[in-house]
């Protein structure tokens, strides 16, 4: 979305990556401006997937250009709006699906409902909007929220390397063997 909205031509943005560009936007937009249909509502499940919502948000972004009679990468007058509307939905996308992973875990006993906790990181807890959402859904249902600094969660080096600190610090070592160990590459 940043990249269609050419955020790196914006004043305010142009050092700026696209998520946090889209951030800083938001918070001087009008999020109700626009509304954004969320993402696989007709699936019950965990799943995540911001591909629909891209596409409506481009149709947006093509219908406004119009409307301003602007070209693609040009600035839109309406950038934070639609920033601010993107980032909700984005959020409130990303609050169901873990909300429902959350009751997931604790229906098939795989948490246990004491003690639980929510680990966020990567680009999407370095989002200060967001991670305000986890918080609160968090805190609702009892669980605590980790997350990282801001600055350590979009470097995926930083991550591998911090994952591995808390590994040293919870006394369970350094993994030696990827034998044993189940994942799944999407």
């Amino acid at each position: 979305v940043a990249r269609r909205l050419s955020l790196r031509k914006h004043p305010e943005c142009h050092s700026m990556a696209g998520g946090k560009a889209i951030e800083h936007l938001a918070q001087a937009g009008n999020r109700q401006q626009h509304t954004f249909r969320l993402p696989m509502q007709q699936y019950r499940n965990c799943d995540f997937s911001f591909s629909g919502l891209q596409n409506l948000v481009n149709r947006v972004i093509i219908q406004k250009e119009k409307e301003e009679g602007i070209q693609e990468g040009e600035i839109l007058s309406c950038v934070k709006d639609i920033a601010a509307a993107v980032q909700h939905a984005v959020a409130v996308h990303v609050i169901q699906r873990t909300y429902r992973a959350m009751l997931f875990c604790i229906k098939n006993s795989i948490l246990s409902s004491k003690n639980a906790t929510l680990v966020v990181s990567g680009g999407v807890a370095s989002n200060q909007y967001i991670r305000k959402g986890l918080q609160t859904l968090a805190d609702a249902n009892n669980f605590a929220l980790l997350c990282p600094p801001p600055r350590l969660c979009t470097d995926n080096g930083v991550m591998i390397a911090w994952n591995g600190i808390e590994r040293l610090r919870a006394g369970l070592g350094v993994l030696y063997s990827t034998d044993g160990i189940r994942y799944e590459p999407k």
